[in-house]
C-alpha cells in the first residue's frame, strides 16, 4: 500500500510540474517596457541667454541604439524659439573622450551628453564639446518618459 502511495505522489508531482525556484509567475508580472522617450523640458543659454520651458510631449525624442537613429516628433509651430531639431529622423552617435560622452546628430557634434538615471533626467550641454568649452551654446535638458505595454 505505500508503494502505492509513493507511485501516485511521484506521478501528482510529475504531472502537475511543480517547483519550488520557478520564476515563471514573476516575470509574468513585470510589465513589458514598449519605449524610452525623451521629452524636452528646458532649452537655456546661447547668446541672447533664452529660457524656454515646453511641455511634455511636445519635443519628443527617440534613440534607437540598434539602427543608430533619433526619431524627433517637434510639434513647437514657433520658428522664433530655439527647440533644437524639427521632426524627422537622424543618424546619431556617441562618443567618449576624456569621461565625458558627446553625442553627434548626422555626424555634427551636438554637445556634452548627460544622463542622469535617477532624476529621469537627460541633459546636452553645448558649451562642452570635444574640442574644450565653449560660452554661448544651449543647455537641453530633457525628462525620460517609460512606455509601457498595456
Amino acid at each position: 500500500m505505500k508503494q502505492q502511495i509513493y507511485i501516485l505522489l511521484i506521478a501528482c508531482l510529475t504531472l502537475t510540474n511543480c517547483s519550488i525556484a520557478s520564476d515563471s509567475n514573476i516575470d509574468s508580472n513585470l510589465p513589458n517596457i514598449v519605449s524610452i522617450e525623451w521629452h524636452l523640458t528646458n532649452v537655456f543659454g546661447g547668446l541672447a541667454g533664452v529660457d524656454n520651458n515646453f511641455e511634455l510631449n511636445e519635443i519628443i525624442w527617440i534613440f534607437n541604439e540598434e539602427y543608430g537613429s533619433l526619431t524627433i516628433t517637434n510639434t513647437n509651430n514657433d520658428d522664433t524659439i530655439e527647440d533644437g531639431f524639427d521632426s524627422g529622423v537622424y543618424s546619431f552617435s556617441v562618443t567618449e573622450q576624456d569621461s565625458n560622452q558627446f553625442l553627434f546628430v548626422n555626424n555634427a557634434e551636438f554637445g556634452n551628453l548627460i544622463i542622469n538615471n535617477s532624476e529621469n533626467e537627460m541633459v546636452i550641454d553645448q558649451n562642452i564639446t570635444v574640442s574644450g568649452e565653449a560660452a554661448d551654446g544651449y543647455i537641453y535638458t530633457f525628462e525620460r518618459v517609460i512606455i509601457y505595454e498595456e
